[in-house]
């Protein structure tokens, strides 16, 4: 193949892709991470790692941690998933996207190199090797890698990182890690390793006696990021950060630590972030105050990071979150009643393997609501969705796609309405500029 757009053609044809058809790309063993990693001469021995896990949070806590990492001098390697517009948003290196050229020789390697190994791998699992082998050629001194479902089966935990973070645990993806917390942070745990510390975001009685219990059995110590640091309630400033003042006890440790994350429960995030830097500085990596805030404070400029309570208008507001289970979906609602509006109007589409009538209970009854689909597989039909939210006492109208749903909203809003545009990242996806 001898162009970018041949490449990605290639990717999202040939290769199962769980984003668009779900359990069907999912791969329940390691075995061909394994092997693609072996074939590439094992890349991910040639850089150190930071591995994120968690069921909310993990994203931003990975490009924070990046952006804060970049800011200390270290060439700073992101992996995250899904990406929201380009498909090379899931590779960086100190914030700039992997290389078309890249992209076209790693494939073209693959295929050459695959004649004789006979490998069948998912999109993901290819993407993840491609992640390495670009990491390692770049010469990166540090990757944080987001785990993308899971994580003891998860492509990406055939790294051994300095740290292993995993954010918090609720429901999401029940039919693969299991139908209870505690199943699910079974399977959430299996990135921690042996003497490798790991920091957990939010203490739960569920969840703690399965990450201590795991944790012990690998001699890891073990981090509570929310029994460590208190962040309280940001409070926004005119140049659209929140400003944070955090406490360790009684003491403040730091005052008005600017971020430019504007999500209300980005509070949680950030005490998982600054656990797992006090942790990376107990290893000996040079993280000042300074690189600290400035990282921070520069999160979106030197990431990337889109889609999670992002403005993208005024008069009327226009804001995207891509909050899409139960739990993501209780902090957008909480954040959207704090928000002033005369109308409320929500654009909403979901993916069809959720937990629909749990986040559609959590909806405000009072939106008028633009029932729609993002242009994958997996979407939820549309008039499927509105006639659910019918027995919830939502009410609003169905489109066929994602620009039609926008374009209604916009044209039924006054200039002091909100319009909310969520319930799936691929939703969110099609309306960011």
């Amino acid at each position: 193949m001898q162009n970018y757009d041949e490449v990605i053609n290639y990717l999202y044809d040939h290769l199962p892709y769980y984003q668009r058809s779900g359990q069907a790309a999912y791969k329940d063993s390691l075995d061909n991470t394994l092997a693609l990693d072996r074939l590439f001469g094992y890349p991910h021995k040639n850089f150190k790692s930071v591995h994120v896990g968690g069921t909310n949070g993990k994203g931003s806590v990975s490009h924070m941690l990046a952006s804060i990492l970049v800011e200390s001098g270290y060439k700073t390697g992101l992996y995250t998933s899904p990406h929201l517009k380009d498909f090379r948003e899931r590779i960086r290196v100190n914030g700039e996207m992997v290389k078309k050229q890249f992209v076209v020789d790693f494939v073209n390697e693959f295929l050459e190199k695959n004649v004789e190994a006979g490998l069948e791998p998912s999109f993901f699992e290819l993407t993840v090797l491609m992640a390495f082998d670009y990491f390692a050629k770049q010469h990166t001194d540090i990757a944080v890698v987001e785990v993308g479902l899971g994580g003891r089966l998860d492509s990406t935990n055939v790294i051994h990182p300095e740290l292993s973070v995993i954010t918090n645990i609720s429901l999401d993806h029940t039919f693969l890690l299991g139908d209870t917390l505690g199943k699910i942070a079974l399977e959430k745990a299996g990135i921690i390793k042996q003497y490798v510390p790991v920091v957990i975001g939010e203490t739960h009685p569920q969840t703690n006696i399965i990450f201590k219990g795991i944790a012990s059995e690998k001699s890891a110590p073990v981090i509570f990021a929310d029994q460590r640091f208190q962040s309280g309630k940001g409070l926004y400033s005119p140049d659209n950060r929140q400003v944070f003042t955090v406490r360790k006890g009684n003491e403040v440790v730091y005052g008005n630590l600017r971020l430019d994350l504007l999500g209300s429960y980005q509070s949680k995030n950030l005490c998982t972030v600054l656990a797992a830097v006090e942790e990376l500085r107990l290893q000996g990596f040079n993280i000042t105050d300074e690189a600290l805030k400035k990282g921070l404070e520069s999160v979106c400029g030197n990431t990337g990071l889109m889609g999670r309570w992002q403005i993208i208008g005024a008069n009327p507001r226009i804001i995207c979150d891509t909050g899409h289970n139960e739990a993501g979906i209780r902090e957008v609602v909480a954040q959207i009643r704090q928000t002033p509006f005369k109308n409320l109007h929500i654009v909403i589409g979901m993916v069809n393997d959720k937990d629909i009538a749990s986040v559609l209970n959590l909806l405000p009854r009072e939106a008028i609501y633009y029932f729609t689909r993002a242009s994958i597989p997996r979407a939820l039909d549309e008039n499927q969705l509105r006639k659910m939210a019918a027995f919830f006492n939502l009410q609003g109208q169905s489109y066929l796609t994602v620009a039609d749903a926008f374009l209604a909203a916009r044209l039924n809003s006054g200039a002091d309405d909100l319009i909310f545009v969520g319930g799936s990242t691929f939703v969110v996806a099609e309306v960011i500029p």
